[in-house]
């Protein structure tokens, strides 16, 4: 009875466009949900996210969920996840993957979730990682591990937003780097992110991982840049 007053005085709004969401709507709007721009790269093993890679660093796999564009929904949704605390925006997201990740995931025998790390600095300054929800739900729901503590980021570095296309890969390949002991020998890792762009930081996190002896690495994001 509470939660229904609560509702009628502050109703819940859709992260992605701001209209009231209906009883039966969770973060997102049934309209939105029905734009939203979804890349189906798991259909596809050679897919754009993984040509991304191609010369650069070995992966296995990788994908994104979605299409990110200037003034769209998912740059909505991506902004209101890392910069205004709905972190039940990765949550969902995850949730929503998963059900086309199962049968990939399963086949390449991954092992542990990795989140791009913040900096200790900026994890004080946001007060969380965009996206911990997400890899939480995706390790959750495709059971495997979230490790969150093996690779970690050495250089406190202003948002990559803010960045242009220089300054986002300059440098970057000593920005991260790794604990880990023999137990964490010849896994398979899949790194996590909100949105690929250059690829500049998912492939120094790549570099960082592929130093221990046998790893493997995929890479999975919410989204994709797309020009």
């Amino acid at each position: 009875m509470f939660k229904s007053i609560l509702n009628l005085f502050f109703p819940k709004s859709c992260s992605a466009c701001d209209a009231i969401l209906l009883s039966n709507e969770k973060v997102i709007c049934s309209i939105c949900r029905h734009h939203i721009p979804l890349t189906n790269h798991h259909l596809l093993t050679e897919n754009e996210a993984f040509k991304k890679f191609y010369g650069r660093i070995s992966v296995e796999y990788a994908s994104a969920f979605l299409y990110f564009h200037k003034k769209g929904i998912v740059q909505k949704l991506i902004h209101n996840l890392k910069y205004k605390g709905h972190e039940e925006i990765g949550t969902l997201l995850g949730e929503w993957y998963t059900e086309d990740l199962k049968e990939t995931i399963s086949s390449l025998k991954a092992d542990e979730i990795i989140p791009v790390p913040l900096h200790p600095k900026k994890f004080k300054e946001r007060g969380y990682n965009q996206v911990t929800t997400f890899g939480k739900s995706l390790a959750e729901k495709l059971e495997l591990n979230y490790n969150e503590t093996i690779l970690f980021r050495k250089v406190y570095s202003k948002t990559q937003s803010k960045k242009n296309l220089l300054g986002r890969t300059e440098g970057i390949e000593t920005v991260f780097d790794v604990h880990f002991s023999e137990k964490d020998h010849n896994k398979h890792f899949v790194i996590i992110d909100d949105v690929i762009t250059t690829g500049a930081t998912l492939e120094a996190c790549g570099r960082a991982l592929l130093k221990i002896p046998g790893a493997k690495i995929s890479i999975i994001c919410m989204a994709m840049a797309q020009s």
